[in-house]
């Protein structure tokens, strides 16, 4: 998994843990009947439903800063999550080793000087936090930018 897949991961999972509501809905769902939800579910986006099938794909969005807040209370070390992706990966019990990074920079893209390993942070967390945005995450605008 990469270094991102596990960033999402932890916190899309320590989520799912805190809202226990989002399980039920497609254990329901799928109790409806199994042989003819697939067969509308295709015809129904073939016809111009799409919202219908990126719905289930989709989770509900979660709140990354919330569940990073929660974290941080739990953690007996002082991390300063909302601007330090060294921190940020330290509070997800994550490798935050300056290779872990520089491979995280090699997923996200990153174009700069690989050896500024400050502003590589900085464009890190900012891509990070932007990524969990795009991916169902509800992040505040103060953690993208």
């Amino acid at each position: 998994m990469s270094i991102f897949g596990k960033i999402m991961s932890s916190i899309f999972g320590h989520a799912s843990a805190q809202t226990p509501q989002a399980a039920p809905p497609p254990v329901t769902s799928t109790s409806a009947g199994a042989g003819s939800p697939p067969a509308a579910s295709a015809s129904t986006s073939a016809s111009g439903s799409p919202k219908s099938a990126a719905g289930p794909a989709v989770e509900p969005h979660v709140d990354v800063e919330a569940v990073l807040t929660n974290l941080a209370g739990q953690n007996k070390e002082k991390l300063d999550w909302r601007s330090s992706i060294v921190d940020l990966m330290k509070l997800l019990d994550l490798d935050s080793s300056l290779s872990a990074r520089k491979e995280l920079a090699k997923e996200l893209n990153y174009t700069g000087d690989m050896n500024d390993s400050a502003k590589m942070n900085v464009w890190l967390h900012k891509q990070v936090m932007i990524k969990l945005a795009e991916n169902g995450g509800k992040v505040p605008d103060s953690l993208k930018g």
